[in-house]
């Protein structure tokens, strides 16, 4: 599980210190979303803009790798289900994308001649008729691999995988989506099928289209082509994820930047608190000290980092997840004498958001989210990826008046009551990579969750 609501629904292709700077975006037309559910479960969804000169239709599935035997599966299924299919993408000057997360996995394709009977036919064939068989997963096992190792050299997605994986031990929301190389090459035909059994039904799919798509025709397309696809049983109830305040010390001296994740657990998805969390995120900010105005934002802390060249980057951020989340701060800096100070006055920070934040401060950060959330769905593939995550959640799509109504209802007081739920000296997990000798001590972290007020 960095959202499109500020954490889920942001794409990974965009870093955390970037989540306030979208340079020449405009607001989408905003339009109701049409939802229709099939007689074997599975769900169309449609945001129809005729004018947008583009199409996006893609298949979300409700299973990722927290829903996994074995740790990789999801991602090698991924990987083995479109082999041989982008091509047929190809042909129709369609543009595949497909991800794999803790949560869901996702297959779309993006068109401008408007191929949707194509589309839905070759993603039907994609996610109904893959052929698995121990040949297949040997041939794809080494590229399988070397995307791994790819997203090994990632640094920031490295320190989030320890992350997850020190805040949820032992709880498969804290297995890293790629797996490990173990786990890669010891997967089996096997794996992927019963996975693939057991996770890929009818009741467990949403069929998105969004831009110059008709509903009604997307509507048939599926009773035609995914009409035989069934349902799997429900998967045993699964209690939640535990959240275990801990820490992971990578230290290695010759890399030149330390990054470091300190968190939280947050709230559910979309729940009530989500939206206050989202708020409190925006009051702490992100700064960057390569950005032209990087010593005059709202963020107090980035007047600190910008004064005492504390940092080199940082990014509040907040993870929703179906029963747990993750809220806390990313930070690169290559002033690795004074990682300790920028954990000080970071908690300093954490401890006033329930205290003495100011309703001006609430104000100006429901603002800041506000465009956020609406900002980021400038494309239809931004559009579907938002239609197929909360569907999962809530079984609906908020409409921007419902999204802006849940912030415009966080007040100050809410913000300091939820920063006293969730922050005041509550459990913290702690990851740290390269040169972080100066990285404060887990035990004084932990204790200074708790500053006298």
């Amino acid at each position: 599980m960095a959202s499109r609501l500020l954490s889920n629904t942001l794409q990974a292709n965009v870093g955390l210190t970037k989540q306030f700077v979208r340079p020449m975006a405009t607001a989408a037309k905003a339009s109701a979303t049409r939802i229709t559910n099939l007689s074997n479960g599975l769900i169309v969804a449609t945001d129809e803009n005729a004018s947008s000169g583009a199409a996006t239709v893609g298949v979300w599935i409700d299973a990722g790798s927290r829903n996994e035997t074995a740790n990789g599966t999801a991602n090698f299924l991924e990987h083995v289900a479109i082999k041989g299919q982008a091509d047929k993408f190809n042909r129709i000057g369609g543009n595949l994308t497909a991800q794999t997360g803790r949560e869901k996995t996702s297959v779309s394709v993006k068109t401008v001649n408007g191929q949707l009977t194509e589309s839905v036919e070759i993603l039907a064939d994609l996610i109904q008729n893959t052929k698995i068989d121990d040949s297949i997963v040997d041939s794809k096992r080494q590229s399988v691999l070397d995307a791994y190792l790819k997203t090994d050299q990632d640094y920031e997605q490295s320190v989030f995988d320890h992350l997850h994986a020190t805040a949820f031990q032992g709880e498969t929301l804290g297995r890293p989506v790629m797996g490990t190389r173990e786990t890669i090459e010891a997967l089996t035909a096997k794996d992927l099928i019963d996975y693939q059994a057991q996770n890929y039904g009818a009741d467990r799919m949403v069929l998105v289209g969004s831009g110059d798509i008709d509903h009604d025709t997307l509507v048939r397309l599926a009773e035609k082509n995914f009409g035989s696809l069934q349902s799997v049983p429900a998967a045993a109830s699964s209690k939640k994820a535990i959240f275990t305040g801990s820490e992971i010390r990578l230290r290695d001296d010759v890399l030149p930047v330390a990054r470091i994740a300190l968190a939280v657990e947050g709230a559910a998805y979309l729940s009530e608190d989500y939206f206050k969390l989202l708020v409190m995120q925006a009051i702490i900010g992100s700064w960057d000290k390569s950005l032209g105005g990087a010593a005059n934002l709202s963020s107090r802390l980035s007047t600190v980092a910008n004064t005492n060249h504390l940092a080199n980057s940082f990014a509040a951020f907040t993870k929703g997840y179906k029963d747990t989340g993750l809220w806390g701060m990313y930070v690169a800096t290559e002033n690795r004498d004074q990682i300790d100070d920028f954990v000080h006055f970071l908690q300093k920070e954490w401890a006033r958001l329930s205290t003495s934040v100011t309703a001006s401060e609430v104000e100006r950060a429901k603002q800041q989210v506000k465009a956020s959330m609406l900002l980021s769905l400038d494309s239809t593939c931004a559009v579907a990826e938002d239609i197929g995550s909360q569907i999962f959640t809530s079984g609906k799509r908020m409409s921007p008046e419902e999204l802006k109504a849940a912030i415009n209802k966080v007040s100050a007081d809410d913000v300091r009551k939820a920063a006293n739920k969730y922050l005041w000296d509550q459990e913290i997990a702690v990851v740290g990579q390269g040169p972080i000798e100066c990285l404060t001590d887990y035990l004084r972290v932990r204790g200074n969750m708790a500053y006298n007020r």
